[in-house]
């Protein structure tokens, strides 16, 4: 179990398979570039991308302000409501402002920047440890989330989890700053164990109570926007989680959460559902689990093992799975080989289609695979495929306060619009030189496999009538294989 995939079997489907999970997808040439690499080149690629320089600069407002929070604090104290009204309307426009600026920041870095599966493993964790900008609503503190789940992504686990619980966005989101010895908050005791680390089962109701005396005295520095220990309103009394008693601070009984077996193992499952299958056989899991305790929780070594095992590669997991918005997004960028929408373009697709970056629908984070699959959600997949390519106006049904703003500049009479991709380059002169080597390239492109014959019969009898094969029919071509069920698999 978990052995290396034999030579003869990398080809380029096993190739495309790893450009679409390890990171967003990619052009023919990207996979053939892959599988001219060989399994172990191509995996190191991904994995050990800290090799590869990234010269990403952060957004120019992340940095911290100290001003922020007296600026909050006088739009409360205003005596005059409309004052009040006024200053608070600035600050939402500010703030609405710099967030927009965020999720399109993170949406090229995952589009465009040198390293997909970093970015593709801050997005797992962007999921598994959800904060949302409606309860935290301060975009610095998002952004450092961020930063912190990227620097970390492929890390020793229990680094990453220390990181995370320490981080202002999460102090925010799960009431950590607010928890004191007089009365510890259980929000983050019972979320660590239950989502972050052990699922529900592997604790008691006494272990999240004497946890949260642990974590009591976390705080934040307003001044430097960051964390810090009170140590005043720290509960130095014994506590005693999972059997064990002592004066244990917030950071020991971490430590014990990921000493605990069953964390080696609800880890190992969730990165599993995410990157390979959504239903992982047990036998997998607890060969992974056993692999990851030994290796001191080594996320690395994790991934490098998926990325190389005859399981990853199984005929029944490659393109058995559903395509996350932003996966449909970018993945489609690149086999059009066209930039990012526009910023307001991008965000209003991401939010219609149900994954708005930094605003997950709960402290579960997105459920993922059939659930992105509405009637609804369908619809604008096929609606944004016409735009993309034929720059289309698409009609926008009814959006937020913050997705009107962002709207504001490229929406008219409630429509939104992009430019038709240049599709010209995609297909070479043989390609089109018939109706069979056409939908051969078609397939290819976009789909790495073939076309079920009910969907592929309609489309070839479509392009026989075509002869020569013009742009115009490329386009259409195009636009109905990105309407297919096939299409929205990876």
């Amino acid at each position: 179990m978990l052995e290396p995939l034999p030579a003869s079997q990398w080809n380029t489907t096993t190739a495309a398979h790893l450009v679409n999970r390890a990171g967003f997808g990619g052009s023919p040439q990207d996979i053939e570039n892959l599988h001219q690499m060989g399994l172990d080149r191509a995996v190191s690629w991904f994995v050990d991308y800290d090799k590869i320089n990234d010269p990403t600069p952060p957004p120019d407002w992340a940095h911290p302000d100290p001003d922020l929070i007296t600026k909050r604090q006088a739009i409360q104290k205003a005596a005059d409501p409309e004052t009040r009204r006024q200053l608070a309307s600035q600050q939402n426009i500010e703030t609405n402002a710099q967030m927009a600026d965020l999720r399109y920041w993170w949406l090229r870095r995952m589009a465009l920047g040198p390293r997909p599966f970093q970015e593709k493993m801050t997005l797992f964790w962007h999921g598994h440890f959800a904060t949302s900008f409606e309860k935290v609503r301060m975009p610095y503190f998002l952004w450092l989330q961020n930063e912190t789940l990227r620097q970390n992504a492929v890390s020793n686990f229990n680094q990453l989890l220390i990181a995370v619980s320490e981080d202002p966005a999460m102090l925010r989101y799960l009431d950590g700053a607010n928890s004191n010895k007089s009365h510890p908050n259980e929000n983050f005791a019972r979320e660590v164990m239950e989502l972050f680390t052990l699922g529900e089962g592997h604790y008691t109701e006494q272990d999240i109570q004497q946890a949260a005396k642990a974590y009591t005295g976390w705080g934040l520095d307003h001044d430097q926007m960051r964390f810090e220990y009170h140590r005043g309103n720290h509960d130095d009394g014994p506590k005693t989680v999972f059997g064990q008693t002592g004066n244990f601070s917030g950071e020991d009984v971490l430590n014990m959460i990921c000493a605990q077996p069953q964390c080696a193992k609800f880890i190992s499952s969730k990165i599993w559902r995410f990157f390979v299958q959504d239903q992982p056989p047990q036998p997998i899991i607890d060969a992974l689990a056993v692999q990851y305790q030994k290796q001191n929780l080594d996320t690395k070594q994790l991934m490098r093992t998926i990325f190389r095992s005859q399981e990853f590669y199984a005929p029944d997991v490659i393109r058995a799975q559903i395509k996350s918005p932003v996966q449909w997004l970018i993945a489609a960028t690149h086999q059009l080989q066209a930039p990012l929408p526009t910023q307001p373009m991008s965000l209003v697709m991401l939010s219609l289609l149900g994954q708005e970056l930094f605003q997950p629908p709960n402290v579960k984070g997105w459920d993922g695979g059939i659930a992105w699959i509405t009637t609804n959600n369908l619809l604008n997949r096929d609606n944004f495929a016409a735009a993309l390519v034929e720059g289309d106006r698409v009609p926008l049904p009814s959006l937020d306060g913050q997705m009107r703003g962002v709207l504001s500049s490229t929406a008219h009479d409630g429509l939104m619009e992009t430019a038709p991709t240049n599709v010209s380059s995609l297909f070479n002169t043989i390609d089109l030189s018939s109706t069979d080597s056409f939908l051969n390239a078609l397939q290819a492109r976009f789909l790495n496999a073939e076309l079920k014959p009910q969907r592929l019969e309609p489309l070839h009898d479509f392009l026989k009538t075509r002869s020569p094969i013009e742009e115009a029919d490329v386009r259409k071509a195009i636009r109905l294989i990105m309407c297919t069920p096939e299409y929205q698999l990876t």
